[in-house]
């Protein structure tokens, strides 16, 4: 899907593919085409003003091993890209934060490794690159990847800040030459979490100040600085006087829980306690302060429960139409609010966005029940953020 902002920038929405489990180059391939395709069927038969027609964007997932297997085989990178403009499906976007295994029984922390301290994270990223270079639309501007906030918090020393630098330097030149190479420019978004070394856009700014601003920048994940009772007009100052640029933002609605004492609202809230993902809790508390929790287990039954008197925010990403068990509410408000301040005014300050609640398999009640349903979920987001930006006055493509 594309739309064109006032100030004449194209704007790319599409949906991110880490809600799939295959892993392998050819099951990547046949989800991408297979579930697009189920997408525009749903978009264009839909009666409720939603996208009909044109191309279906996908935020591409590529785990590691198939990273590198296709960065070694551009013949192969030909193939993959022919087969999805077949099916009227475009990547200008990959999502190279989870490394592998991202749908397995349990994630949580796992997603976190290697971290930048790591070379194995830098030579993903390198060739996550390569491919999507060669996945690129020929009237695409440029290519957008969004990576790991360096590492969980713990343990995270100086060394190993130092060691990220180096290696995020070593990816900057790794971008530049392979401009230079193919003429194709792919540009890299390091994405602040919950809980991880760079959780915020204040801690983005500090641990990135060394990087090379015409390759690395942010995204933001709009679920995340909700969770932090962050918002993109405050992060967009911050960047802005930083001179670090938003090169890819993912539309996701966080949990809200507006009275976490409430005996009907913990029953609501503990059905999304799962296994598979870390669900990071935070609390604004009145001194300013925000108090975190690791996971929702903890933040309700753990040894250190988090206090009740206030609001809570969960990292768990909800699908952006629709409303949870009341009297759960998700951050739609928020949300919209952060929309705004991206692509709003007389500036579009992002060109890419990819809708990412990865979460449907583990919603309460055992998410979709088959691959049309899945689609049917992910194609009403696509037409609920798509609404909002023609609401902004983004016309579409």
């Amino acid at each position: 899907m594309r739309l064109r902002h006032r100030d004449g920038t194209v704007v790319h929405l599409g949906y991110g593919t880490n809600v799939l489990p295959a892993e392998d180059v050819d099951g990547l391939v046949a989800q991408a085409v297979g579930m697009g395709g189920a997408i525009r069927r749903v978009l264009d038969a839909g009666s409720d003003g939603a996208p009909t027609g044109g191309v279906v964007g996908l935020g591409l997932w590529l785990p590691a091993a198939a990273a590198h297997r296709l960065a070694a085989d551009p013949a192969g990178v030909r193939r993959v890209r022919e087969q999805l403009a077949e099916h009227s499906v475009e990547v200008v976007t990959v999502n190279a934060f989870p490394y592998a295994s991202f749908q397995d029984p349990v994630v949580k922390h796992a997603v976190y490794h290697p971290t930048w301290a790591e070379r194995e994270r830098l030579d993903y990223t390198l060739a996550a690159a390569r491919v999507l270079g060669g996945l690129l639309p020929d009237d695409a501007d440029h290519g957008s990847i969004s990576t790991l906030p360096l590492a969980w918090q713990t343990p995270w020393s100086a060394a190993d800040q130092q060691q990220a630098e180096g290696h995020l330097a070593e990816l900057a030149s790794g971008l530049a030459r392979l401009a230079d190479e193919t003429g194709r420019r792919v540009v890299v978004g390091v994405e602040p979490e919950p809980g991880c070394v760079v959780e915020t856009v204040e801690q983005a700014v500090e641990h990135l100040a060394a990087v090379d601003r015409d390759w690395i920048g942010i995204c933001l994940d709009l679920c995340h600085l909700a969770v932090g009772f962050d918002d993109a007009t405050h992060a967009l100052a911050l960047l802005g006087d930083a001179g670090l640029r938003v090169v890819k933002a993912q539309p996701a609605s966080a949990l809200v829980v507006d009275d976490p004492a409430d005996a009907a609202t913990r029953s609501a809230l503990s059905s999304y306690a799962e296994d598979r993902f870390l669900h990071q809790v935070r609390q604004a508390r009145p001194d300013g302060a925000v108090a975190a929790r690791d996971d929702l287990p903890e933040a309700l039954d753990g040894a250190d429960p988090l206090d009740t008197d206030a609001p809570w925010r969960v990292h768990f990403h909800v699908p952006v139409h629709a409303d949870p068990q009341a009297p759960l509410r998700t951050g739609r408000e928020e949300l919209r609010a952060s929309l705004a301040a991206l692509l709003g005014g007389p500036t579009a300050h992002v060109a890419h966005l990819e809708v990412e609640t990865y979460t449907w398999s583990v919603l309460p009640g055992g998410g979709p029940a088959d691959d049309d349903a899945l689609a049917a979920g992910l194609a009403a987001e696509l037409a609920w953020v798509h609404a909002e930006l023609v609401g902004l006055g983004l016309t579409p493509l």
